[in-house]
């Protein structure tokens, strides 16, 4: 019998993410906050649609939350908890604050529920596909249980430690990611200020050791203006604050994450906030009053 799995959270990367749980067999029954998409949703994959986060826990066996932050999934759980069956796995795929997910992973041990946090890189086009990377804290058992999923979901499978850690993992990375992300916008500007054909900086930059998935990503649509959402710069801004929270808490410092995150708070500043996290370059040019 197909596992039965209550999804809560339609969005850009969960809507993806359920079509591919949908797809493997699993018994979907879906709920999101705009009721028109979930409907959308499951007139193209099939499944149930849920009246509430209630009425998605009530009969399943594993509920997972994909939402923007900590205060969203907490208000989704105060929901669930109380209808789902004595056992349920809760599996928050978000990208909340390490803290935050210790916090709610101890309330639903509470409850006499589990819970594993798992969040997700790759953007909408790993989401689309299948292959994301999925990093999960959580008891090995407990990982162990909802790994069929996530093998559905994602390429790579990483068991990080304990619950807390696959979103303290997730935060650290996309830091890195977020610094390399301003720091490659900068190079563009600065190379168009200097009058540099910018195809050709890509290209070296491509073919040494400045290439990276980043460059391979963004490059194009920062040079082209493109900043069609696949990860908002609101989110990504989120995520590097979690980060820098986490290293304060841990007495260390994270300098370079602190510049990126001043330059993504400026794009916030000046209405980006909805745009793909590309469109840093855009604080860029304002700072170097150039346009690519």
């Amino acid at each position: 019998m197909a596992t039965a799995v209550g999804f809560i959270g339609l969005g850009i990367m969960g809507s993806r993410q359920a079509a591919n749980l949908a797809r493997a067999g699993f018994e979907l029954t879906v709920f999101n906050r705009t009721r028109e998409r979930a409907e959308a949703w499951a007139a193209e994959h099939g499944g149930r649609v849920a009246d509430t986060p209630a009425d998605a826990a009530r009969d399943a066996e594993v509920v997972i939350t994909m939402v923007v932050d900590g205060p969203q999934v907490e208000a989704l759980l105060d929901e669930a908890l109380p209808a789902a069956r004595p056992g349920t796995l809760f599996v928050d795929m978000s990208t909340i604050a390490p803290a935050d997910a210790r916090r709610l992973g101890e309330r639903v041990a509470r409850s006499g529920h589990a819970f594993v946090d798992a969040p997700v890189t790759g953007s909408a086009p790993r989401a689309q596909d299948g292959t994301l990377t999925i990093m999960c804290g959580g008891a090995e058992a407990d990982v162990e249980r909802a790994r069929p999923l996530f093998e559905a979901m994602g390429r790579l499978v990483v068991h990080a430690g304990p619950i807390g850690q696959g979103q303290a993992v997730k935060v650290l990375s996309n830091a890195v990611s977020a610094t390399n992300c301003a720091t490659l916008a900068q190079a563009l500007v600065v190379g168009r200020r200097e009058g540099v054909d910018l195809d050709a900086l890509v290209e070296v930059m491509a073919n040494g050791s400045a290439a990276s998935t980043m460059l391979e990503l963004k490059a194009r649509p920062m040079l082209e203006h493109d900043f069609a959402p696949l990860f908002k710069l609101e989110h990504m801004l989120k995520d590097v604050r979690h980060a820098l929270d986490e290293a304060r808490a841990a007495g260390a410092v994270f300098p370079l994450a602190a510049l990126a995150a001043e330059l993504y708070a400026v794009g916030i500043g000046r209405g980006l906030g909805d745009e793909d996290f590309a469109a840093v370059v855009r604080v860029a040019e304002a700072i170097n009053d150039v346009s690519l």
